[in-house]
């Protein structure tokens, strides 16, 4: 029997702004048998994908992607915010569901051809997510699916991203 890892996700009502129901991760992140279990769903969905290369949006993109990325033997390529990356870039702003912002890759972070699966915390409405697919087709790469921990309900992420495979280990209601 699997472990009901929404039990490690924290509720914190108002941040980072009034009205927003935020999922807190860092309870799973802090019991190793439950961070085990969620890396190991998303390490499986990767070698289903066969994945070459994962991409992890900051910061916490970055938790998972880089645990899945060493368990295959395979590469992590990070995308940052402006002003992060200390070589040349490549970027796109977008929308999210609290303000807007922009993303940066390094522009040799993925090769042409190269089988990319994008790598996050939470699916909300898939404006991070969709940014950072623009980024790596400018670099040729070819994006086979895209994991989650958590996806947010009710927020129609999945839409945005429905020309790609989509594995979320948990769902939860932006409520």
């Amino acid at each position: 029997m699997s472990m009901d890892l929404t039990k490690y996700i924290a509720s914190v009502r108002d941040f980072p702004k009034e009205g927003i129901l935020f999922r807190d991760i860092t309870p799973l992140m802090q019991d190793g048998p439950a961070f085990h279990e969620a890396v190991s769903q998303l390490e499986a969905f990767a070698r289903k994908c066969d994945a070459e290369l994962i991409v992890g949006p900051e910061s916490r993109g970055f938790i998972f992607g880089c645990p899945v990325a060493y368990n295959m033997g395979i590469g992590f390529a990070p995308v940052r915010k402006p002003g992060k990356l200390p070589r040349e870039t490549i970027s796109c702003k977008y929308d999210l569901e609290y303000g807007s912002n922009e993303l940066h890759m390094h522009a040799d972070s993925v090769k042409k051809g190269q089988r990319v699966l994008i790598v996050d915390d939470l699916l909300a409405t898939g404006g991070t997510v969709k940014a950072t697919i623009d980024i790596i087709h400018q670099m040729g790469g070819i994006v086979v699916g895209c994991a989650f921990l958590i996806e947010l309900l009710g927020l129609n992420g999945k839409e945005a991203l429905k020309d790609y495979p989509i594995f979320t280990v948990m769902s939860m209601t932006d409520k």
